[in-house]
């Protein structure tokens, strides 16, 4: 009988042990896991905003269609202008201004304009990069982004150009502890007002993110 009552003190104090190392590692496994997602969303994310802004340098607004963007970078081409030929210092001298030497330089033949074309998807991100998958946030079942595009009108009456792009953390942390999730949650919305990654604002003309 004392053997069993020794037995099952021993197997309690390696159960308790066990418990006792798991209460410390869950944590630390969490915020590694979640580290590491939330650094791929988060390139992801800059991705997509760096593609709004070549959309918007040349149709002058931002698109909520993801269908739309990536049709963009696909098949669209950016205007590239470049000089040939060198403005004579003498010229800089005489006329004390770059803008003017360059102008004078140009009538006078000694420089010229060239003007090509550059594929935006090679520009920006180059011809090997997955562009399809730019919708898809990284570690969920396909889910796509949040992205919307309007228009704000300022105080002053400024219309402004917005745009907004987000996913909630429990799309990519859903497999988590549930419970750190919830309070991995509960912590950044106290800091930046939102229960997840987002970058823009439908209230003011930025594309800051809020992991910025």
């Amino acid at each position: 009988m004392r053997t069993v009552i020794q037995i099952i003190l021993v197997l309690a104090i390696v159960f308790l042990g066990y418990m006792v190392y798991e209460s410390i590692l869950t944590p630390i496994r969490f915020n590694k896991e979640k580290n590491k997602r939330e650094q791929v969303v988060i390139k992801r994310m800059i991705d997509i905003r760096e593609a709004q802004k070549a959309y918007k340098e040349v149709n002058l607004r931002y698109t909520g269609s993801f269908d739309t963007l990536i049709n963009f970078l696909k098949n669209d081409s950016f205007m590239i202008i470049k000089a040939i030929g060198m403005i004579p210092e003498s010229l800089i001298d005489s006329t004390q201004n770059i803008e003017k030497a360059r102008e004078i330089a140009l009538k006078r033949g000694i420089i010229k304009r060239e003007t090509s074309k550059v594929a935006v998807l090679d520009s920006i991100f180059g011809r090997e990069y997955p562009v399809d998958s730019l919708r898809f946030v990284p570690y969920t079942s396909g889910n796509n982004f949040d992205m919307k595009a309007g228009n704000y009108v300022t105080t002053s009456g400024l219309n402004v150009k917005v745009l907004e792009v987000s996913i909630p953390y429990k799309d990519f942390l859903k497999d988590l502890d549930p419970q750190l999730v919830v309070n991995y949650i509960d912590q950044r919305v106290k800091i930046t007002k939102f229960p997840g990654l987002k970058f823009g604002s439908f209230a003011e003309g930025t594309l800051s993110g809020n992991w910025e």
